[in-house]
């Protein structure tokens, strides 16, 4: 991949997403949600600091491993906006997102290891299924498919059913 020269302070659009990976559309994306700015051109085109790279680095690391945007957003408005973010910045940060990270782990392994009893339901009614009915939460007043987004008891801890989230 072609290096920036250090006398060049700023990326066009294009740059950017060439060096980065991610597509304009995505880097345009980004900008709208604050996660990343430019300052615009008297020819109103966007112009990017070559920190972005690192922010926008940043921004799809998070992402893969399902970081939601709001909570990237709020990481990013902590970095230094004078100075390219250092190591330690990025740790500081990504530590933060340790436990929420574990807890996922935990949830698909735990989803992995009981999937096929999952997959042998079909419409997920089993009376303990792991995934929309954790620890049989529901087997006192609803069965079968009728365990529907809203339809959580209270205080059940059970994210609703088709959200992903199990």
């Amino acid at each position: 991949m072609p290096q920036i020269p250090e006398k060049i302070h700023e990326l066009t659009v294009g740059r950017l997403a060439e060096r980065s990976g991610a597509a304009v559309s995505a880097l345009h994306f980004y900008e709208s949600k604050g996660l990343i700015s430019s300052r615009r051109t008297s020819g109103n085109q966007r112009r990017y600091s070559r920190d972005t790279l690192r922010r926008v680095a940043f921004i799809r690391a998070a992402q893969r491993v399902g970081i939601p945007l709001a909570t990237i957003r709020g990481a990013l408005a902590e970095l230094p906006r004078e100075r390219t973010p250092t190591r330690e910045d990025w740790a500081r940060l990504s530590e933060a997102w340790r436990a929420e990270l574990d807890e996922r782990i935990e949830r698909l392994n735990r989803l992995r290891d009981h999937l096929t009893d999952c997959i042998g339901c079909g419409c997920l009614s089993l009376d303990s299924c792991v995934l929309s009915n954790p620890d049989d939460v529901f087997g006192d007043r609803l069965t079968g498919s009728r365990l529907l987004a809203g339809k959580r008891p209270a205080g059940s801890g059970a994210p609703p059913a088709g959200t992903g989230t199990a």
